[in-house]
């Protein structure tokens, strides 16, 4: 059998659910590469508070798309999107199995559905905006909405402000507008897919693990981690990569917003929010095939290399 027809493998959960565990035994057995799928991860000198995987488990399983983003940059889904399908094909053409390990479901979602180039909410167009709304009414904008984009204006009601304000804000920003731009949502994900997700059984095990890992962050030198990107000119708490899950509570502690302690229990508290949103995006997914973090390592590598057969 030819590895390519057997597609790719997509290893989702929660954090501290064990997915890189899962994904490195997988990477002895199988002629596989492995994808990180992680927002947080692809930060360089950002190790500890983003329990990126060791020096030492790297080499034993080496992931792309770890480390390849200075903290002052910006990475987006799409930037994702265009690197994992680049990769892919890459690790087909070298007769191996991609496996997209991590936990950032937006990223899966970009990846598996494409994603529609409509530009971010500016709110100083959107004020503009308003001030005409103001001044003419929303019907008037409406009325010019019908002009650049009469099967928006179709759609909207002459008095919806919100979606009259959002698709005249689009044609202002990019000259182009929103029936034109939501059509361009590109190529839906070409390869066969087999999807899993690891998680523990019981929400009380994984509210355990998140606690345990966050200690572990703090006893390894999360905090001098932190205070070493926070003597860079360049980096303030408002960047996505300051504002990952931990670095933002110890931020807030270094800047003396907060106790130690109180530092302590908001990343808990963060981490575990961060958790619940995870789960709550697999629990609508399609197709997906739960794997019990507590299960033996066995029982779950076997539930993925059978899907491959």
């Amino acid at each position: 059998m030819s590895h390519n027809s057997t597609g790719v493998i997509f290893l989702m959960g929660p954090t501290a659910a064990g997915k890189t565990a899962l994904a490195t035994e997988l990477y002895q057995r199988l002629p596989a590469e492995l994808v990180s799928v992680d927002s947080a991860l692809i930060y360089r000198g950002m190790d500890i508070g983003t329990a990126k995987p060791t020096a030492e488990e790297l080499q034993l399983a080496p992931h792309h798309l770890i480390d390849i983003r200075d903290p002052a940059q910006s990475y987006s889904a799409a930037d994702f999107r265009a690197d994992a399908l680049h990769l892919i094909a890459q690790i087909q053409h070298r007769g191996n199995i991609p496996i997209l390990v991590g936990g950032t479901m937006l990223y899966f979602k970009a990846l598996l559905e494409g994603i529609s180039p409509l530009p971010q909410a500016d709110p100083a167009v959107r004020q503009q905006l308003e001030r005409e709304a103001a001044e003419k009414g929303w019907p008037a904008l409406h009325a010019e909405l019908a002009i650049v984009d009469p099967v928006s204006a179709q759609r909207i009601h002459p008095n919806d402000p919100q979606r009259i304000n959002r698709a005249l804000e689009v044609f202002r920003i990019t000259g182009r507008n929103l029936t034109q731009l939501t059509a361009e949502k590109g190529e839906p994900f070409g390869f066969p897919v087999h999807q899993f997700a690891v998680a523990p059984e019981d929400r009380a095990v994984l509210h355990q693990r998140i606690a345990l890992r966050y200690e572990q962050m703090l006893a390894a030198g999360f905090e001098q981690e932190v205070v070493k990107l926070k003597q860079r000119t360049d980096l303030h708490a408002d960047l996505p990569a300051m504002r990952c899950v931990g670095y933002r509570q110890m931020w807030q502690y270094l800047d003396g917003e907060c106790s130690y302690a109180e530092m302590t229990m908001r990343g808990i508290a963060a981490t575990r929010q961060l958790a619940k949103r995870q789960l709550t995006w697999l629990r609508s997914w399609h197709d997906l095939n739960w794997l019990k973090s507590d299960a033996p390592m066995s029982e779950n590598l076997q539930a993925v290399l059978s899907s491959l057969s």
